[in-house]
């Protein structure tokens, strides 16, 4: 199958220093894939370089066959979900989730049918005339959700989503984000750097830390019904001075003898920098 989204030979420095080098990976339509790795490993700058946010120093992005590597953001098909959500203060949930469409000159009946039904679809449909700060922080969340794809993208962006919510409003939204997502089978790519929270939501995972030759001696060989798969549990990537909590963190998720996944494809299979996590099943601990 042809990708529908593809990232080919990407390298980007900042002055002097390599942030990506030659990254290429194609994204299936409707498909969820998903970025891991830890703080400055370079997954939310190949990210923005995607959104026409920052530039590659070299390479090409394709999107729908149509080349998209040097387009300025507004003329590429995608929608954002940012860390911080990113609502604006002085506007309404109605005007916030109406503001692509507005931008868009789309008709003023169309644009309310719109924002009724995207309300609807993330659980708020009775919020239109409030403002952020009158929202709790999943709440906004699901704001920018809405608004993101108001549009009708090709592409949905995340960009750490859940990272400012607290643990149980985290896996609320995780379950939930999956399900619209497959739901409206939009193709998405999500940042992270919660093991879990990829785990239970990807179709497949880029985990950037590979990239690490120094980590790479911290992996351990995982298996599911014979199928051998080769899986970081290091994969923080820490610093020297904090590796001893690193290894301590990892061993207590080895001696937990499984890693449980959810809605993922069925079978597993490591892929270059990406593995393809299983559904509904454990990673029992190999030996």
């Amino acid at each position: 199958m042809t990708a529908y989204l593809s990232v080919q030979s990407v390298y980007k420095r900042f002055n002097d220093t390599p942030v990506l080098e030659d990254i290429n990976l194609g994204v299936k339509k409707g498909e969820m894939l998903c970025f891991l790795g830890p703080s400055g490993c370079g997954k939310t700058t190949l990210l923005r370089i995607i959104a026409g946010l920052e530039t590659q120093s070299a390479g090409q992005i394709m999107q729908a066959g149509r080349d998209i590597s040097r387009l300025p953001p507004q003329l590429r098909d995608y929608g954002i979900v940012f860390q911080s959500y990113a609502l604006f203060p002085n506007l309404t949930i109605f005007d916030n989730v109406a503001y692509g469409l507005v931008n868009r000159k789309m008709k003023r009946a169309a644009i309310a049918d719109r924002v009724n039904e995207l309300l609807a679809l993330v659980g708020l449909p009775d919020v239109q005339r409030k403002h952020p700060n009158q929202l709790s922080g999943g709440q906004q969340q699901r704001i920018a959700l809405a608004r993101a794809l108001a549009t009708s993208p090709g592409l949905l962006l995340l960009d750490e989503p859940l990272s400012a919510l607290d643990a149980r409003v985290r896996v609320r939204l995780r379950q939930e984000i999956r399900q619209l997502q497959q739901r409206l089978g939009v193709t998405t790519i999500m940042v992270t750097h919660d093991q879990e929270e990829a785990l239970s939501m990807a179709d497949r995972i880029v985990d950037e830390s590979w990239r690490d030759r120094a980590d790479r001696h911290a992996t351990r060989n995982l298996s599911r019904t014979g199928v051998a798969v080769r899986c970081r549990l290091h994969w923080q990537g820490q610093p020297d001075s904090r590796r001893g909590d690193a290894r301590r963190q990892s061993q207590s998720r080895r001696h937990r003898a499984a890693l449980r996944v959810r809605n993922g494809a069925s079978t597993a299979r490591f892929e270059g920098l990406g593995f393809r996590a299983p559904g509904r099943h454990s990673y029992q601990r190999a030996g």
